[in-house]
């Protein structure tokens, strides 16, 4: 799946609409992601974003329209093979058991969430893991366990879990959540290192908050109530009258050091509750 005027699309969503029930969740959604782009995901609460990101882990299917994922058409694609070429990152990972970082990264080979009993990871994917966990930081922790490590090892040990696998599409759900302001620093500095020693990787991120978008994001959807308010280079969406209208709260948006802010345009926040005209 390639287009003429610029890189491979890796992740195509062409009118799509979601209903649950009589509700209809999302409407009319299209976006295109081509490799090595690095998106981010921004609007309010229940806007629809972990439903898009559902279909971008090829985890559900919309109620019409297309969604094509690293070239396959879902609905027509075998998804189990599909999903092992795309990483997943959610800081909510389901682990019970005391697992080393070294083992957590090594159950991205599996694609599960514990390490099988009867499956042993071969010479070539020690040495992968030991590589990912030395580029992530994580050499002195190699054999820390999960309940003991803090949410940023923890962030930084499933970016790993989700590299291992080598996939072409990486999805970062709130990967910042319950860090602190060092963690979250660390993190983000982690995302950004993708860019350099996986330049090919196409990314999707979600998050709340600009001031968690790494420097490295390329590209931007702002979500409200199931509907795109805007989407494509990120320079021309996180603006902010675009902000504004999505969030229907009148907040200025800030870029510096390749980083974003965001707070409340002065002067205007007793008009807050009514949308703003771009």
């Amino acid at each position: 799946m390639s287009i003429a005027d610029g890189g491979e699309v890796v992740l195509a969503l062409t009118d799509v609409t979601y209903r649950r029930g009589t509700t209809e969740i999302l409407h009319g959604v299209s976006l295109q992601v081509r490799r090595g782009e690095h998106w981010a995901m921004l609007g309010p609460n229940g806007a629809g974003k972990s439903t898009i990101l559902g279909f971008c882990g090829a985890e559900m299917h919309p109620t019409s329209g297309i969604v094509e994922v690293l070239g396959g058409r879902l609905g027509r694609v075998e998804l189990q093979k599909l999903r092992r070429r795309i990483g997943h990152v959610d800081p909510r990972h389901r682990l019970a058991s005391a697992l080393t970082v070294t083992d957590v990264v090594l159950t991205g080979i599996t694609g599960t969430i514990e390490r099988p009993m009867r499956w042993s990871p071969s010479a070539a994917d020690l040495d992968r893991t030991r590589d990912l966990i030395a580029l992530l930081g994580l050499e002195r922790h190699a054999e820390g366990r999960w309940p003991t490590l803090s949410q940023g090892e923890r962030g930084r040990t499933l970016i790993a879990r989700a590299l291992i696998a080598e996939p072409e599409l990486l999805l970062l759900d709130e990967p910042t959540t319950g860090l602190d302001v060092a963690a979250r620093e660390q993190l983000l500095d982690t995302v950004d290192l993708l860019s350099t020693t996986h330049p090919d990787l196409a990314s999707v991120l979600v998050t709340h908050h600009l001031e968690e978008l790494p420097s490295t994001t390329s590209h931007a959807l702002l979500l409200r109530d199931g509907a795109v308010v805007s989407a494509g280079p990120v320079d021309t969406v996180l603006t902010t009258e675009l902000v504004t209208t999505c969030f229907d709260y009148p907040i200025e948006v800030e870029h510096r050091g390749g980083r974003w802010a965001a707070r409340t345009r002065r002067g205007q926040h007793k008009q807050a509750g009514t949308r703003p005209t771009p």
